[in-house]
């Protein structure tokens, strides 16, 4: 009898944890992003509030890193919410909102590819759109593609191991 009370007690604590299993957390390093972290923080929010499963958070030992430096942003995804960012001041100089910036470079890393559409609406539009644009949230579309790619139902649009460069 007490093994039976164990066992669902078991069960009773192993069901919640496999459902929260399905998340994939992600853990961000943003020391050497400069005086991109606040930007980087906010970009992680809006994805956070935007796909159901795939949490990033900032940590270490990382899955992604983001760097500060004076070239264009860039990203190099490695594998599946694994890589590098580089927040370049070049593109903020020129007037491109770094939370914008942050959040379509972590898009690459969440498995996007760039779509020059022009659109402001399109996160993965990136520079294509005017420097007015400052939407940092991805479409119905880029959200879909992100959760699908974590669950394991369709492969990541964005090609690894090769430097995006939105230029």
């Amino acid at each position: 009898m007490l093994s039976l009370v164990l066992g669902l007690a078991l069960l009773a604590v192993a069901t919640p944890a496999r459902a929260t299993a399905l998340v994939t957390v992600l853990r961000y390093d943003s020391s050497r992003a400069a005086e991109f972290v606040s930007a980087v923080d906010q970009a992680a929010a809006i994805w956070n509030s935007s796909v159901s499963n795939v949490r990033l958070v900032k940590g270490t030992p990382a899955h992604f890193t983001v760097i500060a430096d004076n070239g264009w942003p860039r990203a190099l995804p490695t594998s599946l919410g694994r890589g590098t960012v580089w927040m370049g001041r070049e593109a903020t100089s020129q007037g491109y909102n770094p939370v914008r910036i942050a959040a379509h470079e972590i898009g690459h890393i969440l498995g996007l590819p760039d779509r020059r559409t022009g659109l402001c609406t399109d996160l993965m539009s990136g520079s294509s759109a005017p420097t007015s644009c400052t939407n940092a949230n991805p479409s119905a579309a880029e959200r879909a593609a992100v959760n699908r790619a974590f669950a394991g139902t369709a492969a990541p649009l964005v090609e690894f191991d090769r430097l995006h460069v939105d230029r």
